[in-house]
């Protein structure tokens, strides 16, 4: 557009450039025709007396008339070249063919689904390798004791907690279980709420995608916010994809719910 305006003043300046000179070389020759006593004039009274400053006067008037005309001529040619600059105008770097807004390109929707797995409403999903039994259930303010394995899925599923998989007694090997009290904020949502509609013995695959459902950016050594890898190496693999924003951030978590310890109402829990 700016372009554009640019061209239309550069063009009315030289049309106005142009009729002046016209008009100058114009008003010369007449007074050169007026000088040399260029007069006529008819026997009757009622003709009209053409006299030399008359004929100065017409003749610049129709030299004016002239010029105006010409550059008049051009303007319809400039008010289309505005037009197809202002309906057409150069596509920016945003909306060019085949650009791309990668803003949210890992958002949840992007996130694979499986067959298999039930695809829950806030955006988990989950698939029992093993259904628990038992009558208690998990409650805000219980204690949940439960043993994890997990995967960066969405790149290259590589492990940052490593038990042996989801088999069903593979988990009881290890007696250094991870414990959350449902509601406190101290776990992964995802995770928490997959746990919540587990029974006791219960072997359960959960997919948690990045963002309100997973680890917080602010919290990098998990101690706010668990399950927690136990080894460095563990820890480092975790935060190398949580950290980058490139990749697929999706996560698997294996889960054996062990046991539910009920609120006492004293500050306690029985063991379950």
């Amino acid at each position: 557009m700016k372009s554009a305006s640019l061209l239309v003043s550069l063009l009315c300046i030289l049309r106005e450039k142009q009729a002046h000179s016209f008009l100058a070389s114009t008003r010369k020759n007449v007074n050169s025709i007026t000088s040399s006593s260029y007069k006529y004039s008819r026997p009757n009274a009622n003709d009209t007396v053409l006299s030399a400053s008359s004929s100065s006067s017409n003749g610049e008037s129709e030299s004016r008339r002239s010029v105006l005309n010409r550059a008049a001529s051009s303007l319809p040619l400039i008010g289309l070249t505005t037009v197809i600059v202002t309906a057409n105008p150069p596509p920016s770097h945003a909306t060019k063919a085949g650009a791309e807004d990668a803003s949210d390109k890992y958002a949840p929707k992007f996130v694979q689904t499986y067959e298999d797995f039930v695809q829950e409403a806030e955006g988990w999903q989950y698939k029992d390798v093993k259904v628990g039994s038992g009558e208690l259930a998990l409650e805000p303010g219980d204690r949940a004791v439960f043993d994890w394995s997990g995967y960066t899925i969405g790149y290259f599923g590589r492990p940052f907690e490593a038990k042996g998989g989801p088999q069903g007694g593979a988990f009881d090997k290890d007696l250094d279980f991870s414990r959350t009290v449902i509601g406190s904020g101290s776990m992964v949502p995802g995770v928490e709420k997959a746990l919540m509609s587990m029974k006791p013995g219960g072997v359960r695959q959960v997919i948690v995608p990045y963002g309100e459902l997973s680890y917080p950016s602010d919290d990098l050594e998990h101690n706010r916010v668990g399950p927690k890898p136990t080894t460095f190496s563990g820890q480092r693999a975790l935060n190398f994809v949580l950290e980058n924003p490139r990749v697929d951030r999706t996560l698997l978590f294996n889960i054996k719910l062990v046991r539910i310890d009920k609120a006492n109402g004293k500050g306690g829990f029985t063991r379950g």
